[in-house]
């Protein structure tokens, strides 16, 4: 593909069109997405989230890469679901931190029609009222639970899809891609946007991560948010001693993204503790425009909000707005 092309909006991506995108000199590649990402986006704004975990630990799936599975001996402490308050006061306080989306992640495999769902539809409603955006990720979760969500007030739901097909089995057993795949559609169907993505470093190939961005890419439409995640390793969990990732293969990844995904959010996710300031700003050079900001990414470190509003600063970028 040439920059001539750059930014058509297309559902019919190969695995071999990723690839001849992805295997550019990076000077080629990092121009091309600037190219895409100019023409959709404000190249100066990032958008800052927050991600909250709203009950921790103690999660049936066998996710290799998560220290909240209970078959893995981590240092993760189960918590019960949080009450009403404390989830309001931390919206408040990422509101007035910049964040102008909130999260909400909750260690199930999938959502029960219980007491426990009905205060995260209170938490929903509540952090609405706030003017943030509302993101969950709460597993696995059928159409009338979705209308539900949507009906509070859900912006965005948030089911990644990890990796690609073929590789998938070898990071999780407890749920299919299919079943992924079908909660992607449940959130469509209910009129909620949709947040996927997935984490690099797992041991995968190159063409297991363009596998996972070219089903992204043939959704019609694209999800709304496409976060990448490099894995952050927990000791305890079987991925506990993974090679770190290298740099420019994330920078790769994202430039890719942005090029296949013209008018998504990128998400530069987990993982941004062990990133240098020049990682970071090469990734915005590929195309991310969303961070998670925080000191926690659910149980994983996170940057502070202190060094990432250093970080724009330096590079002349601003948080997005409301």
């Amino acid at each position: 593909m040439s920059a001539i092309d750059s930014g058509n909006i297309r559902h019919d991506w190969s695995l071999e069109d990723l690839r001849s995108i992805y295997d550019q000199s990076l000077p080629d590649l990092l121009f091309q997405a600037q190219t895409v990402h100019r023409r959709f986006h404000d190249p100066r704004r990032v958008q800052l989230c927050t991600l909250l975990s709203i009950k921790t630990g103690a999660c049936p799936e066998d996710c290799a890469y998560c220290p909240q599975s209970a078959r893995y001996n981590t240092e993760v402490e189960r918590e019960s679901l949080l009450e009403l308050e404390p989830v309001l006061e931390a919206a408040r306080a990422a509101r007035s931190n910049g964040s102008t989306r909130f999260c909400m992640g909750a260690a199930w495999r999938e959502i029960r029609d219980n007491r426990d769902f009905e205060r995260v539809l209170e938490m929903v409603r509540g952090v609405a009222a706030e003017g943030l955006e509302v993101c969950c990720t709460l597993g696995m979760l059928n159409a009338n639970q979705a209308a539900r969500l949507a009906e509070a007030g859900l912006t965005a739901y948030n089911h990644n899809l990890d990796t690609g097909p073929e590789y998938y089995d070898q990071v999780v057993t407890t749920r299919s891609y299919e079943d992924r795949l079908n909660t992607l559609l449940a959130v469509r169907s209910a009129g909620v946007t949709v947040c996927s993505g997935g984490i690099l470093g797992m041991g995968e190939a190159v063409d297991d991560r363009l596998g996972m961005l070219a089903v992204l890419a043939n959704l019609d439409p694209h999800p709304e948010s496409v976060p990448i995640n490099a894995l952050v390793p927990v000791e305890g969990t079987p991925l506990g001693d993974a090679s770190p990732l290298d740099s420019l293969e994330l920078v790769r990844m994202i430039a890719t993204a942005r090029v296949v995904l013209p008018k998504s959010r990128v998400r530069l996710s987990a993982g941004r503790t062990a990133m240098s300031d020049e990682t970071q700003a090469l990734c915005f050079l590929a195309g991310a425009n969303s961070i998670f900001t925080g000191e926690r990414l659910l149980t994983t470190p996170n940057p502070g909000r202190d060094r990432d509003h250093r970080l724009l600063d330096k590079l002349g970028m601003v948080p997005m707005e409301a």
